[in-house]
């Protein structure tokens, strides 16, 4: 088979999804890591070698740089010869209608008739404010208003390294009706010790069922934060109208407003 994939061309199996480099079906990857080996020839050999075990044909070394101190940064292209069967994939995701600025306003003053309370927070030791600043800040990401300009949405920024009892000392001070967490830093999986810590300790005060709590992140998924507790997980590239549009329809469903 010789097509390039583009338009005209023959449509792919989705039953054997495989990489696509060139040429549809090819199986081409790049790969890009470290070892804590010195660069040079030993070094590419040793990647190449690492490559290959994770199931790459014909793994070739395209990059190598120095990084000082016994360490070597790779670039690796090979081909992967399995495949994934795309038509049996289920991802678990949020699933209100996305409605944009206006209709979010309109729908919580037809529908709660009243200002809604939201708190943002990076919690813990987490010092990385941009995740939440996109979406609370008035200015917001991407296109998108913040939060803070949302005439229905009484929204604040609490910021970074909020302890968990600070954060819901503050809900229960603001009478909020959603809490949007993020968590950048998540070494050592510590983003779910966090996010864990924050739904027992509000179930402990009798306020879970009584919240919109939303966990985002770059490896917060929809699926993760159910599993932690949560009513949604949000992940990289949302705005503020999907997070929004989600917590004011949820907060209707749920009867909570």
């Amino acid at each position: 088979m010789t097509t390039t994939g583009r338009k005209g061309a023959t449509p792919p199996d989705l039953t054997q999804v495989r990489p696509y480099g060139d040429t549809l079906d090819d199986g081409q990857v790049q790969l890009s890591f470290t070892l804590p080996v010195p660069h040079g020839p030993e070094a590419d050999e040793a990647a190449r070698q690492m490559a290959k075990k994770m199931g790459l044909e014909e793994p070739q070394v395209y990059h190598s740089r120095d990084l000082g101190e016994g360490y070597t940064y790779f670039i690796v292209y090979g081909r992967f010869l399995q495949s994934v069967d795309y038509t049996k994939i289920h991802v678990a995701k949020v699933e209100t209608e996305r409605m944009d600025f206006y209709e979010i306003n309109d729908y919580i003053k037809a529908k709660i008739g009243r200002k809604i309370t939201i708190l943002g927070a990076c919690t813990g030791t987490d010092a990385h404010s941009v995740g939440i600043d996109a979406i609370m800040n008035m200015k917001g990401y991407s296109g998108e208003y913040g939060l803070e300009r949302y005439p229905m949405i009484d929204a604040h920024n609490l910021g970074m390294q909020v302890l968990n009892e600070e954060l819901i000392a503050h809900a229960i001070d603001k009478g909020a009706d959603a809490l949007l967490v993020s968590q950048v830093v998540t070494q050592k999986d510590i983003h779910i010790k966090n996010l864990s810590e924050l739904i027992d300790m509000l179930e402990a005060e009798g306020l879970r069922q009584h919240l919109i709590v939303v966990a985002g992140g770059p490896r917060i998924s929809h699926e993760l934060a159910l599993e932690l507790g949560f009513d949604a997980g949000f992940g990289p590239g949302t705005t503020a109208p999907d997070v929004a549009s989600f917590v004011a329809q949820e907060l209707v469903a749920r009867k909570l407003a």
